[in-house]
């Protein structure tokens, strides 16, 4: 199938360096054209710059308008389960108990391809509604989850990162896959995805406390065999989990040690959560290149705890740092409402760390890397989530030879409030400067939503119009 080739003007806002880099001037992390033009040749980037200087180069170039909206990269979420789209906002109780009540039954059910061929339209329909163009997905432990997702994803051209989950205990019987069938089957599932169009292959251990030895020495031999494969998980989410996969693995000092032992810590290893992990820990995953999925949603709606974000962005032992909508213990596929959860949750450890509580804890410079300004957010969501998982040389700004995925964000869609906040912030023909830019950012951050999606571009063609069903 050939790929899409089009010109899009607007006005553009994107990163081209972590915004944590630049204290005090955190603009210099960003770039805002009020006037830009994007040029896509077969799904990639041509050319992108002022429309002025751009598009004389481009004669006679049919060029798409999209005035009065900010454009950005795609938003990339970093954990999120494909098979809980249809137990999006069951009643919580905390994690474990969670999955026993509400997640396994259901996940079940992926195993009968009508079923999981009719979610997974749902999934990415929703994705799409959200500004998500690129995922890093659980599927389950049956490989027609997996087939499933990956064959919607490859009709769509986005670009995901899924596969086979491993998990052989903690779950009702005939949820779980031996080590030996995980492996013969992720094999398969590798040489028939990894590579092919758009999609990337996870080696997928679910967690510590569903994985026997036998089942992590399955995913390290995959790992070794498949090298170019990601490896995604979970780790440290609920203190309960914490202390049942010290039982499990008991010759192991911590939970991060179980993933070093099985040689799955390193480059391209994404774990969801990380909220107990110690600073031992943290500092590990940053010498191993390994990142961590940052789920406020979840984290609050489980009450699983508050996830140290400043520590995560120390300067000396920086982790790489993605945001993950966690559907369905998350409640929304938004990944504007995971920013405003994840800026409120900074607020709070923001509070815990000033000195205001008690100032034998204090650490002011841990204390304000926990907050978020519209382009810490907005960097994670984008530029700073390709980094995170290894994609930054496809995805995450408008640089040309980048795929060309993109959302248009209206600042006045959603709240009616935000109309009348939004009216303040900038005149009516957009901003001007990127401190106007940023300025509606946050306001879309703190009280908008997915209402604020207008339109979502993948590989250079429309996917999503908000008010239409299809494009």
């Amino acid at each position: 199938m050939p790929k899409a080739s089009c010109a899009v003007r607007g006005t553009f806002f994107d990163f081209v360096d972590d915004p944590w880099h630049h204290a005090g001037n955190e603009q210099a992390a960003a770039r805002f054209l009020a006037d830009g033009l994007l040029v896509v040749k077969d799904g990639v980037i041509a050319d992108f710059g002022p429309f002025a200087d751009v598009s004389p180069r481009h004669p006679g170039l049919d060029i798409t308008h999209l005035p009065d909206r900010i454009i950005l990269p795609g938003f990339i979420d970093g954990h999120i389960h494909f098979p809980q789209v249809r137990v999006l906002g069951a009643y919580g109780n905390q994690l474990l108990d969670w999955l026993q009540t509400w997640i396994f039954g259901e996940e079940l059910k992926y195993r009968d391809r009508d079923y999981a061929r009719k979610a997974a339209g749902l999934f990415f329909d929703a994705l799409l509604a959200g500004g998500t163009t690129t995922c890093l997905a659980f599927t389950t432990s049956s490989p027609v989850s997996t087939e499933e997702f990956f064959e919607e994803a490859t009709r769509r051209e986005m670009r995901v990162i899924a596969g086979l989950t491993g998990i052989d205990r903690f779950a009702p019987a005939d949820f779980c896959i031996t080590p030996d069938d995980f492996y013969k089957e992720s094999k398969r599932l590798i040489e028939k995805y990894h590579r092919r169009g758009r999609n990337l292959y996870a080696i997928t251990p679910r967690f510590a406390v569903g994985c026997t030895g036998e089942m992590m020495d399955s995913c390290r031999r995959l790992k070794e065999e498949h090298a170019d494969c990601w490896v995604n998980t979970h780790i440290s989410e609920n203190p309960s989990e914490v202390r049942t996969a010290k039982d499990h693995f008991p010759d192991c000092s911590d939970y991060t040690e179980v993933h070093e032992k099985h040689g799955l810590l390193g480059p391209k290893f994404t774990a969801g959560h990380g909220i107990w992990l110690s600073n031992g820990e943290m500092r590990r995953f940053s010498k191993a290149g390994a990142a961590i999925a940052f789920c406020p949603l979840s984290n609050l709606f489980l009450g699983s705890g508050l996830f140290r974000l400043g520590r995560a962005k120390d300067p000396e032992y920086p982790v790489r740092v993605a945001v993950g909508s966690d559907v369905g213990g998350g409640n929304a596929f938004s990944l504007v409402r995971v920013l405003e959860e994840a800026y409120k949750v900074g607020m709070c450890n923001n509070t815990m760390l000033d000195g205001s509580i008690d100032p034998r804890n204090q650490d002011l410079g841990e204390a304000d890397r926990n907050k978020l300004s519209p382009y810490r957010a907005f960097y994670l969501a984008t530029l700073g989530g390709a980094q995170a998982l290894y994609l930054d040389d496809m995805l995450g700004n408008f640089e040309p030879g980048k795929e060309a995925d993109f959302v248009a964000l209206d600042w006045k869609a959603g709240q009616l409030a935000m109309a009348w906040h939004q009216t303040l912030a900038v005149e009516e023909g957009g901003p001007e400067t990127i401190e106007q830019a940023a300025q509606l950012l946050f306001g879309i951050m703190a009280a908008g939503d997915d209402r604020n999606v207008d339109e979502t571009w993948v590989a250079g063609a429309r996917a999503y119009k908000k008010g239409h069903d299809k494009a």
